[in-house]
């Protein structure tokens, strides 16, 4: 399924961001991988502010690419991740497991399911990968985003 075909069944929406708002974001991924790094808080709180950075990550790559995800649809963390791969080229491997770290979110959110060192550890690691992967993605698609 391509971002177009996304739009035509509206799962997406056509969407305009200007360099500022791209940079804001980017701003707040940054912040929360930072506090999803911070060992004081708890590993529910640290895994929810990873989660929010690959969110903040997958809304960069649509936005920049034209598009946003249609919020009054049901499913669109699950859009916004899938749609990785065609917003910003992320290998299918790695959007299986940032699939995988979503539904745990949900668990985790919505059941009070606790995470797992090893879950937290996957969120940061996998927050961190693709956080570097939108900033390089940026810097080569997008670089109006970055001023001199």
């Amino acid at each position: 399924m391509t971002l177009e075909n996304l739009l035509a069944i509206r799962q997406l929406k056509a969407h305009s961001a200007e360099p500022i708002s791209l940079r804001k974001l980017l701003d707040a991924a940054r912040r929360n991988l930072a506090d999803a790094r911070f060992d004081q808080i708890s590993s529910d709180n640290r895994f929810d502010a990873g989660y929010k950075c690959v969110m903040q990550c997958a809304m960069i790559g649509l936005w920049a690419s034209g598009y946003r995800t249609s919020t009054s649809q049901p499913g669109h963390h699950q859009t916004a991740i899938q749609c990785l791969i065609h917003a910003m080229e992320v290998p299918r491997d790695d959007i299986i497991v940032l699939d995988a770290l979503r539904r745990q979110r949900h668990l985790t959110d919505y059941e009070g399911d606790p995470v797992s060192e090893a879950t937290l550890k996957a969120c940061i690691d996998h927050a961190a990968g693709l956080l570097l992967h939108t900033e390089q993605w940026l810097h080569a698609r997008h670089p109006e985003v970055f001023p001199l």
